[in-house]
């Protein structure tokens, strides 16, 4: 399993939200990109980028796609990508892989032209999930039910997905475990990157025993419950799942 440090821009500052709230914001870094060289200087080998205005609006901000490129950082990136000329401009800009939620829920034919187009080792179906359901356009939709959009994702050649508990997403109360299970349920081979809610150590091996392919985390990190180094070393230390 992967750690991967998230890095999530508002206003040009690196910011985390509670419960993917735009009115419950807390600040912790003014150069999104240093922040990100830092975590990759601690150990991790991607971090994952998502531009929350670009989420909201539907139009990313490309110059950040750009930097992280420039200062040599090996990163996904979501927030506002929605159809496949962008996601060909964040490819060619230098990202490691797109990571598409809007397009996922409510446009799997999108999704399937970007997969067939970019391969589907660079795309990401980001799963943002509350009451069941996956949501997009920055989390302010009503959303589908998550097992039908599992589905679809799949049927459009995803490989991987981003499962994030929305309701545990900066809380670091723990993740939510029962939607990665669904997404086994509905579609066992695909690739996970758990998101939401890691708040200690624990909460990661809690990931490994669920063999996910990846951990997004943030707030635990900015707020110095351990370290990327202590989360790596984890990671590689936990007993490999049943």
């Amino acid at each position: 399993m992967e750690l991967i440090p998230a890095v999530d821009v508002l206003d040009g500052s690196v910011v985390r939200l509670m419960r993917g709230d735009y009115d419950e914001v807390t600040v912790y870094d003014a150069d999104p990109v240093a922040r990100a060289r830092r975590w990759i200087d601690e150990g991790a080998d991607l971090v994952h980028v998502v531009d929350l205005e670009g989420a909201r609006s539907g139009r990313p901000d490309g110059a950040l796609w750009e930097a992280m490129a420039a200062a040599g950082i090996r990163f996904q990136v979501g927030g506002g990508i929605r159809d496949l000329q962008t996601a060909q401009q964040v490819i060619d800009a230098g990202a490691e892989r797109v990571v598409m939620g809007t397009a996922a829920v409510w446009h799997p034919d999108v999704l399937a032209e970007v997969v067939a187009s970019l391969g589907a080792d660079r795309v990401v179906a980001a799963l943002d999930v509350h009451g069941g359901k996956a949501t997009g356009s920055g989390w302010r939709d009503e959303g589908r039910w998550l097992a039908t959009v599992v589905g679809d994702v799949a049927s459009a050649g995803v490989i991987r997905v981003l499962a994030t508990g929305i309701g545990r997403d900066g809380t670091m109360e723990g993740p939510d475990l029962a939607i990665i299970r669904e997404i086994r349920a509905v579609a066992p081979d695909l690739a996970i990157q758990g998101s939401g809610g890691v708040g200690d150590l624990d909460d990661l091996r809690s990931f490994v025993a669920e063999a996910l392919d990846g951990a997004i985390v943030g707030r635990a990190l900015y707020e110095n419950r351990f370290t990327v180094a202590e989360a790596i070393q984890v990671i590689g230390a936990a007993p490999a799942p049943s």
